[in-house]
């Protein structure tokens, strides 16, 4: 999702359900990898208030954001780092709990990226992940799509980093285990993502995501409105009273370094 949309907003519902079983204790050190503008390293730290969180992400705008937020409502025990968590040196053994909302799907070597994260936990350290389910299992990632496409593209899937890598829980399992990780367990989440207020809301939210709006930059001038008609029709049969939902799936993914 692009920096743009409210992705906060969106995943509320999920949040509710990765929040608890995050579990975060008030003595806890607490890791949250891709953090984005850090609304769970702060639910993180007003949980750990004898300990402390660090949120870590690629996007220097995202972490800016992150900051004057935590700031703005006088968190002192929070900080904020760019880096790659794939690559980092951490400090060895530093943190109680690692969490992550779908933050850890687009790892080029999973496997050596969750053993670097994993050097960083103690032992018997808990490793909590939010990570989408299959793509057909969510409908905010064919239906829209599906308005933007062809019917002859329109199962194909995009290009690049791929938010649906740990959707198997088999592989997900074998990722874990490589890497360190024992005691591996999932949870199905079920839950609707948010798309804006109204179906209007959710069409400008829609076309400032960098995969669509690409999209639409490719087609010449009839094809591009012909999918704005297919879009606003869409949004507007999954628009109710209290806003623009698609449904969605997730696991919520958890792990413990052996003791």
């Amino acid at each position: 999702m692009s920096d743009l949309f409210d992705y906060d907003a969106e995943l509320r519902l999920h949040n509710e359900l990765f929040r608890a079983a995050a579990r975060v204790g008030p003595r806890d050190r607490v890791l949250d990898i891709g953090c984005g503008s850090g609304q769970s390293t702060r639910e993180a730290a007003r949980a750990a208030i004898a300990g402390s969180a660090l949120g870590v992400d690629v996007s220097a705008p995202m972490l800016e954001r992150a900051r004057l937020l935590s700031d703005d409502q006088g968190l002192a025990n929070v900080t904020y780092q760019q880096a790659d968590a794939q690559v980092h040196r951490f400090p060895e053994a530093r943190f109680d709990l690692c969490i992550s909302r779908f933050g850890t799907m687009f790892f080029a070597d999973p496997v050596a990226a969750f053993a670097n994260i994993g050097r960083a936990l103690r032992p018997g350290a808990r490793l909590v992940l939010l990570v989408w389910q299959e793509r057909e299992r969510n409908e905010w990632a064919t239906a829209i799509r599906r308005t933007l496409t062809s019917a002859a593209s329109a199962s194909a899937a995009p290009r690049g980093p791929d938010p649906f890598s740990l959707a198997d829980p088999t592989v997900t399992e074998g990722i874990l285990t490589a890497a360190g990780f024992t005691d591996v367990g999932f949870a199905d989440v079920h839950e609707p993502v948010y798309y804006g207020p109204d179906s209007a809301s959710a069409f400008d939210a829609v076309l400032r995501l960098w995969e669509f709006k690409d999209l639409l930059a490719t087609f010449d001038a009839t094809a591009a409105e012909q999918a704005r008609t297919r879009l606003r029709a869409t949004l507007d049969a999954h628009n109710t009273d209290g806003g623009v939902y698609f449904d969605s799936r997730a696991w919520i993914v958890t792990a413990r370094r052996p003791d």
